[in-house]
């Protein structure tokens, strides 16, 4: 605590070293304000540091409860503050880098390429038609003068229709106008001078194109010299009017490409006097609460010294200690209850020591009776709860922890009816129906969901304790028994009776069933009149017999589970065999282990649940490309556990909680006893077989004991 003062000085001198203003920033005046407050403020925490690191011997009374609510004050504010700058600057940073996108630098430069390709392409397409008129004959006549001006105007005129421009004109090689026309005006008698462009044009044979500004609007001018037999001999000026719209949109582009350009130079300067700000802003907030708050401490904990200093007295046994109550306020209150307090237990310490004597007498008697009990209840294997009659638990024994899964640092004070959740909100829920009804017992069997997704089913018995004797305890006594094994018995003995009934009912006609169809199938096919209907309905009788006939041989499977008979097998043999015998399937990845593991297994039974699980598997990635099937296995020193992953859709959460339940399927053709078997299989050797996860990938495990011993003991 002492030395926080002066690692935050530290820290401060740090920021200061990085953000020290260079010959080459632009930051200005206001960097430097910052740099000398960070100064500032680092030189006050080290002054107050080492005044805190010469007290640490002897402080003064109050001077820790000082030093802690400076810190905390100034802690509170510099943490949300620099919080609140980094936020700050990365808004910024991020709102420029979004600004600033290659994406807008490719947009304008798209923009600004577009509004000059427009231009570009008006002059490809005016010089394309007017190649065509270079070595027109009547425009050749026209320049040579053999033309009349009518004949030359109304010739002009069909051209600039066809062409679209709005202003046609020829010259001869006086450069004097011989005809000219233009779109919805007269031709003026005295035509524009020819520009240089114009000029060189005729001068050098070639077509040229100008752009132009006028009162309407831009227009661009093209010149195409109206070539003789043997040189130029006039020149023909067309002009085009741009659209007034894309004109100004195209100086638009201009004018904001031009903008952005200048802001993207600007923009280093525009992040760091962003920072610097904020930076001012933040540090003079930070030494205005740093001083506020030392004032406030040195007021607040003047009194709460004298406090600590008479507590110190009262500790050492004086109890006529008296401290003033000059204060109205909360510290006032509290010195006249100290002063209260200090006169009671003056009063009260010649009873306490009579109260010891007959405690100590009363404490030898019930040390052995709970020494008794306490043997009786740890020695239990039926879990003991004892709540009082406000569900407040004041005695458990061990088994109620091994039962629960409580863990070993749980204290029996909670309210057992407000745990909201795990496996005491079930003994809660019976608490509460045993304390709101009138007979004085109660005994319900019921499910506790535990963790991993196991779930428990215990018996609980419940009885209300009146009050009697000395103690005056009245409440309930819980008792909880794990009666899991015993319903799993039940259960299973129940289906496999179901099972061995239904076997025994409809083995006997399927087989006559489904040779009967395929005799009809064989027999009178060429005999009806649609073979395709007669073949699809008694290929299903058939399909469906032997579905019916896989379901049988599933139930006789659960029915009579044989014993499984345990021998020293390999691991890497097991899973050999799977590669083999899915090796038709490419997505599927069989990752070999070292030859010497080996597992005390039925190596039959864990083949079986194997291939179900592979099955399944195989069955969730069909027709996904690159959904991949995985098997491996895993060793520990006592089990070995083989994992099957694939990348399919993945199990429901409604399904996952039923997946290993008798007669439960996903699937619409599945008879819902492959998992069932398979877990049967594992609790038969001892090991488990669980759902790691459901999805992403979906993740099987089944876990055996490497040992015989092992087995048994589990």
């Amino acid at each position: 605590m002492r030395l926080i003062p002066l690692l935050m000085s530290l820290t401060l001198l740090t920021i200061t070293v990085i953000l020290w203003p260079t010959a080459e920033g632009e930051s200005g005046l206001l960097a430097w304000v910052n740099v000398g407050l960070m100064l500032i403020l680092s030189l006050l925490l080290i002054q107050y540091g080492i005044k805190l690191v010469r007290e640490r011997r002897e402080p003064p009374p109050g001077s820790r409860l000082r030093a802690k609510l400076v810190i905390a004050l100034v802690g509170m504010l510099l943490i949300p503050a620099m919080v609140i700058q980094m936020a700050a600057n990365q808004m910024v940073e991020r709102g420029m880098d979004v600004w600033f996108d290659v994406r807008v630098d490719t947009l304008l430069d798209r923009a600004l390429n577009l509004a000059q390709g427009f231009y570009e392409r008006v002059e490809i397409d005016m010089k394309r038609s007017m190649l065509n008129y270079i070595s027109d004959s009547t425009l050749i006549e026209a320049a040579s003068g053999n033309l009349g001006y009518s004949a030359v105007t109304t010739y002009l005129s069909g051209i600039r229709g066809v062409e679209g421009w709005q202003k046609a004109e020829l010259f001869d090689i006086n450069e004097l106008l011989v005809g000219g026309v233009q779109l919805g005006e007269l031709s003026a008698l005295q035509a524009e001078p020819l520009s240089e462009s114009a000029k060189l044009s005729m001068r050098l044979g070639r077509v040229a194109t100008e752009l132009l500004t006028r009162d309407g609007g831009e227009v661009a001018v093209g010149y195409a010299p109206i070539v003789g037999p043997t040189s130029v001999i006039g020149l023909l000026r067309v002009e085009i009017r741009l659209p007034a719209g894309v004109i100004q949109n195209a100086r638009a582009v201009e004018s904001d490409y031009r903008s952005y350009r200048q802001l993207e130079h600007n923009r280093q300067n525009i992040r760091e006097t962003f920072t610097h700000v904020m930076l001012f802003v933040t540090l003079l907030v930070v030494l205005v609460a740093g001083l506020v708050g030392l004032l406030f401490a040195r007021r607040l904990t003047a009194p709460v010294g004298d406090l600590a200093d008479a507590l110190r007295r009262v500790t050492e046994g004086d109890l006529n200690v008296v401290i003033s109550e000059s204060s109205q306020d909360e510290l006032g209150s509290l010195a006249r209850s100290f002063n209260t307090m200090a006169n009671r237990l003056k009063m009260n310490v010649e009873a306490i020591e009579q109260a010891q004597q007959d405690l100590t007498k009363a404490l030898d008697n019930s040390r052995q009776r709970q020494y008794v009990l306490e043997s009786l209840l740890a020695n239990l294997h039926t879990g003991v709860l004892l709540v009082d009659g406000g569900g407040r638990v004041r005695l458990l024994n061990q088994a109620v922890r091994e039962i629960l899964q409580l863990p070993d640092n749980w204290m029996p004070s909670v309210d057992i009816l407000q745990a909201t959740q795990g496996s005491l909100h079930d003994i809660g829920e019976f608490y509460d129906e045993l304390s709101h009804q009138q007979e004085d017992h109660l005994q319900r069997e019921f499910d506790i969901e535990l963790s991993e997704g196991r779930s428990l089913h215990v018996l609980a018995r419940g009885a209300r304790l009146s009050e009697t004797g000395a103690s005056g305890f009245s409440g309930y006594l819980l008792v909880i028994d794990d009666i899991s094994d015993l319903a799993e018995a039940q259960r299973n003995k129940a289906w496999a009776e179901v099972a061995r009934r239904l076997a025994h009912e409809i083995k006997n006609p399927l087989t006559p069933i489904k040779l009967s169809a395929e005799r009809l199938q064989r027999r009178f096919r060429s005999q009806v009149d649609d073979e395709k209907v007669f073949d699809v309905c008694t290929q299903a009788i058939i399909a469906q017999v032997e579905r019916l006939q896989r379901l049988i041989a599933d139930f006789s499977t659960l029915a009579r589970m044989p014993q499984p008979k345990i021998r020293q097998t390999a691991v890497a043999s097991l899973l050999r065999e799977m590669d083999e015998l899915f090796n038709s399937y490419r997505r599927l990845d069989v990752s070999p282990c070292d030859a010497d593991w080996n597992c005390c297994c039925d190596p039959d039974q864990v083949r079986q649940v194997l291939i179900n699980l592979m099955d399944n598997a195989l069955a969730a990635t069909e027709g996904m490309d690159g959904k991949v099937v995985r098997l491996y296995a895993r060793m520990s020193e006592v089990c070995i556990e083989w994992h099957v992953e694939d990348d399919g859709e993945g199990i429901e959460a409604a399904s996952a909680s039923q997946l290993f339940e008798a007669y439960y399927s996903t699937k619409s053709n599945g008879s819902g006893l492959g998992l069932a078997i398979a877990k049967r299989i594992a609790e038969d050797h001892g090991g488990r077989l669980n759902l790691v996860s459901p999805a992403k990938p979906t993740h099987f495990c089944l876990r055996l004991p490497r040992q015989v011993e092992e087995m048994e003991e589990s």
